[in-house]
């Protein structure tokens, strides 16, 4: 049975230093306010079109659901930095790529309008967990497509040492290493040459970044192993959605294991996860 989620309060970010999204706000914001719904601004939102906004955590816990003008990257970077409130969140693309923020802006009037008659679904993306060991105590972080270990510079390889469930797998030797979501599936992974996976999939990828051997190839698990890390010989980093990075020394351990509950994406009831790839990988097209 559908979620049906009473909205009241809406927060909203916007993509960082993009002045010109203001009217787009503005359209959101009236057609929300037509249902009686208060807007929340993040106080970097708010700052970018001169408004008054609240710190990011006091908008994530007042708010019914999150709503993210921008593109695949603000969505990610909103998924990540909200996970621990849990709170359903609506895409409206303002990008290019739109395979996540699905809403265009030609759309955001009819479809708040869905909202409020429940018209909408609600898909739960697998994320991942990860903490990161070393001398001076952890880091733990949430990863909504990926995680990476890559080499420090260009003129170096790196080795690194996989473990699944505490035994070891594999080690890798090349530019590094993806550790991906299904979500992430069509991001670096693809790239790298990994394999397209349903979004709704438990599972995570393992791809490697130009291996030195041609016999490396990527895995796809169950997403209830336990992956260590290891990269015993030089310093490498770890790379959290393309986005942020942390230094992992030789003496250091990742561990990478599903988190615990998944992000909330809105999206129409029509979407069709299959047609949406079709048409951002042009695939069946002639050239």
């Amino acid at each position: 049975m559908q979620e049906k989620i009473q909205i009241r309060r809406v927060g909203v970010v916007l993509r960082p230093s993009t002045p010109e999204l203001k009217e787009l706000f503005f359209r959101v914001k009236n057609a929300f306010e037509k249902h009686g719904a208060e807007i929340i601004l993040d106080t970097i939102s708010a700052g970018i079109l001169g408004m008054l906004g609240q710190d990011f955590s006091t908008m994530c816990e007042k708010s019914d659901i999150l709503v993210c003008i921008g593109g695949d990257g603000t969505l990610i970077s909103l998924a990540r930095r909200s996970y621990r409130y849990h709170k359903p969140i609506l895409g409206i693309n303002a990008g290019t790529l739109g395979f996540l923020a699905d809403i265009n802006p030609s759309e955001v009037e009819k479809f708040v309008e869905k909202l409020y008659k429940y018209e909408y679904r609600i898909d739960e993306r697998m994320m991942i967990e990860g903490v990161l060991k070393n001398s001076h105590g952890s880091e733990h972080f949430f990863s909504f497509n990926d995680i990476v270990i890559s080499r420090p510079s260009i003129s170096k390889m790196v080795k690194v040492d996989a473990y699944i469930d505490n035994k070891w797998f594999n080690t890798y030797y090349g530019d590094g290493l993806i550790i991906s979501t299904p979500t992430g599936s069509t991001a670096y992974n693809l790239a790298a040459g990994g394999p397209v996976t349903f979004p709704l999939t438990d599972a995570f990828i393992l791809t490697p970044i130009c291996p030195h051997s041609l016999t490396q190839r990527p895995l796809v698990i169950p997403a209830n192993f336990e992956i260590e890390i290891k990269t015993p010989d030089k310093q490498s980093l770890v790379i959290i959605d393309g986005q942020e990075q942390y230094d992992f020394g030789p003496d250091d351990t990742l561990l990478v294991r599903k988190a615990s509950i998944g992000a909330r994406l809105i999206h129409r009831v029509e979407r069709n996860y299959f047609d949406v790839l079709r048409e951002k990988l042009s695939w069946g097209q002639m050239r």
